[in-house]
């Protein structure tokens, strides 16, 4: 019979055994093969990263491990077991029993992942239940709260009775961590974990991954985050189309990658590269001298002008506990034309509250944003309209921005100015845009769903440049991307910046990623600006504690660690 419990293993006995997987959808002449010939082990206090980009087939992979690949997925091996127990054929009622119990599995969209209508305890304490492992109300309660302290979030008795939306990105993300550690398993499939985390959240999930090995767990990664993967990973396994092209140790493959693509993966990563510097060879660049109009920031980029002055914002929300709370207290900056102002801060210190009143989609409790030396916030929404398009922003998730229902012609063309009158020099137009952005024609009459992550995003980019803004906000812009579509979309933006003059609200939680593109920062924290300053100087000399900290705790790409575990394998589980 299976056992529901963790038993002392040898560190030397696989814990899971691969051998040849292969996960395919459709049949017959319809059938398509997402994985092949997948195949590896994983011992006890060992971690198998699994990197590649977009659509290489890491996360089919990791669903077929635990049984939900989707039941219209062809899952075959020679070989695929748990601690000597085949997984092939297993009844929906036994995967039940190895999910969570002997398999966490950590999600990566945590808004997605999380039932907006359970609360973060329950939600919590569902799998504690199901494997009968409290015996009271009381010692539910007790490991609930337990287990959001072991992942760092804050409030933790506060947090167990909110919903999901009124949790930031960051603690959603936590609580789906806490939620797969809950049971104590043997092995964590941990998929893109840190990705929405800011670097100080991400240092201490890291951590704590790191810390479930020193116990004898074995964990697989899967991460478009290299530098992470560097930290934590002692064996990798490079995928692109579904086949592994490269793998070993993390020591050969960070510091001697045999595979051209490995090679091409760890190039795009921005951290130790000059800042402004292309990360991609494969960055499609295109001309805008084909346009007839000219853009509404080029009179100002000449002259360097201030187009946007923050001038000590107040924005206050009201808590869980009645109270009011400042997300933004006191804010102000500049930006000037032809200039990219980077905002980094942990979840909660108020830059995209600070982004929203930028747009004038919130209205400050206290303080006035200008636009161009005239009146912005304090303006009522019937006079800012008409001025609306010298504004844009670029989301995280184009996704869930764009209408599904609409065509990319359509969601470019309905970002132009009535300027262009006719549905010829529309259309026109939004080709323009998508060469520009180095997107083919042909994709014209796809939908959202129809294009891949990079795609969509480039897109988003088309769409933001489509009415000639002054300014873009840009909004977590490449934090859902894989390494190299991060480093194609951050030389697009930067060569857009120096050919059209536009200026860039730049937020972010990759610190890497804001100092490779911006050409000053501010920091923020409690939603108060605690440092400030052009990007070297904040970066070589942060002059407050919190910058400091935010620094040493930034993931780096690793090409020459040491590879360690823990010979021990205790048997008692979380406290």
């Amino acid at each position: 019979m299976l056992q529901l419990r963790p038993k002392p293993v040898s560190q030397q006995a696989d814990l899971l055994t691969v051998d040849s997987l292969r996960v395919s959808f459709g049949r017959a002449i319809d059938e398509k093969a997402v994985v092949r010939s997948m195949s590896f082990s994983l011992r006890p206090g060992r971690c198998l990263a699994i990197v590649g980009e977009s659509g290489s087939g890491k996360s089919v992979t990791a669903r077929a491990l635990i049984g939900l690949a989707g039941r219209n997925a062809n899952v075959h091996a020679r070989q695929l077991s748990l601690d000597g127990t085949d997984l092939i054929g297993l009844s929906d009622r036994a995967w039940r029993r190895i999910r969570g119990n002997e398999i966490g599995f950590v999600l990566q969209d945590a808004l997605v992942s999380l039932d907006p209508l359970r609360r973060i305890g329950k939600e919590i304490g569902e799998g504690l239940l199901l494997h009968r492992a409290v015996s009271s109300r009381e010692e539910l309660t007790q490991r609930v709260i337990a287990l959001l302290k072991l992942v760092g979030v804050p409030e933790p008795e506060t947090k167990a009775e909110q919903l999901p939306h009124q949790l930031s990105g960051g603690q959603r993300q936590r609580a789906l961590i806490a939620s797969a550690l809950a049971l104590d398993p043997r092995i964590i499939i941990a998929d893109e974990p840190t990705t929405a985390l800011d670097v100080t959240a991400q240092a201490h999930v890291l951590s704590l991954l790191e810390e479930t090995k020193t116990r004898g767990k074995g964990l697989i990664l899967i991460s478009h985050d290299l530098a992470v993967v560097s930290r934590v990973a002692d064996e990798i396994l490079v995928m692109r189309g579904g086949e592994v092209v490269e793998r070993g140790n993390a020591v050969q493959i960070f510091k001697d990658p045999g595979h051209p693509y490995t090679k091409q993966l760890l190039d795009a990563v921005p951290s130790g590269r000059p800042r402004g510097s292309r990360l991609s060879p494969s960055t499609v660049m295109r001309s805008p001298a084909r346009r007839q109009t000219q853009p509404a920031v080029q009179p100002l980029a000449k002259s360097r002008s201030i187009l946007l002055e923050a001038a000590s914002l107040v924005k206050r929300f009201e808590g869980p506990d009645g109270t009011l709370r400042a997300a933004v207290n006191g804010v102000s900056f500049e930006l000037r034309s032809g200039e990219t102002l980077g905002i980094v801060g942990e979840s909660g210190s108020g830059k995209s509250t600070m982004a929203r009143m930028v747009l004038a989609l919130e209205q400050p409790d206290e303080g006035a944003v200008q636009f161009a030396g005239q009146p912005w916030t304090t303006l009522a929404e019937r006079e800012r309209r008409a001025r609306r398009r010298s504004i844009s922003i670029i989301y995280q998730d184009p996704l869930s921005s764009f209408d599904p229902r609409w065509t990319v012609e359509r969601i470019i063309s309905d970002s132009l100015s009535s300027g262009v009158e006719t549905p010829r020099k529309r259309q026109e137009r939004v080709i323009e845009l998508l060469d520009m952005v180095g997107l083919p024609e042909a994709l014209l009459g796809r939908r959202p769903l129809e294009l891949s992550g990079g795609q969509r995003q480039r897109v988003a980019i088309a769409r933001a440049i489509g009415p000639n803004p002054a300014v873009i906000v840009c909004d977590e812009p490449v934090s859902a991307l894989d390494v190299s579509i991060q480093a194609q979309v951050l030389d697009l933006l930067g060569y857009l910046k120096d050919h059209l003059g536009v200026s860039y609200l730049f937020i972010s939680h990759d610190l890497s990623v804001v100092r490779h593109i911006s050409d000053r920062v501010i920091v923020m924290r409690r939603g108060r600006v605690v440092d400030s300053g052009a990007t070297e100087e904040i970066f070589r000399n942060p002059q407050s504690e919190y910058t400091k900290s935010l620094i040493t705790a930034m993931p780096r790409l690793v090409r020459d660690h040491q590879i360690g575990h823990s010979a021990t394998i205790p048997e008692e589980g979380i406290a």
